[in-house]
């Protein structure tokens, strides 16, 4: 089916990716997800999305940076395909996408973190010719 790729520019299409956004992230809420997103675009992220007939069906969040580790490069966020479009090409196409943004912005790599009990995800991270490369480790400091 034809699709359009768009970033979320406006609060209308932001609110439009929360119901996909929130497969991934079952934590957010509806009444505080566009001033949330509105606060991490002042520091860079970016939120694109494919339209399928007028429904947002995937959403994907990344930003650009650079570090020592890595120089240039593009960081996956978020990235969902909604439960009822999914196996259809569209979070194929949107990483390809995220892809050519990255090449423009002169990146020389594509990063995301996936968590472990992902597995249909990482089949379509290798899919897609990206190789798992390391564990990502946190230090919750809200415990005691």
């Amino acid at each position: 089916m034809p699709h359009i790729i768009r970033n979320a520019e406006t609060d209308s299409a932001i609110a439009r990716c929360f119901s996909v956004l929130h497969q991934l992230r079952p934590h957010l809420e509806a009444d505080s997800f566009v001033p949330r997103v509105r606060r991490q675009m002042e520091r860079g992220y970016r939120m694109a999305f494919v339209e399928v007939s007028g429904e947002v069906v995937a959403v994907a969040g990344y930003r650009v940076a650079d570090n020592l580790a890595w120089g240039r490069f593009l960081y996956v966020d978020d990235l969902v395909t909604d439960s009822g479009h999914r196996s259809r090409g569209y979070g194929g196409h949107l990483l390809e996408r995220l892809a050519d943004i990255a090449r423009t912005a002169g990146c020389e790599q594509l990063h995301l973190d996936s968590g472990l009990q992902r597995v249909d995800a990482h089949r379509f991270y290798e899919a897609h010719h990206m190789e798992n490369t390391g564990y990502h480790f946190r230090l919750d400091l809200t415990a005691p």
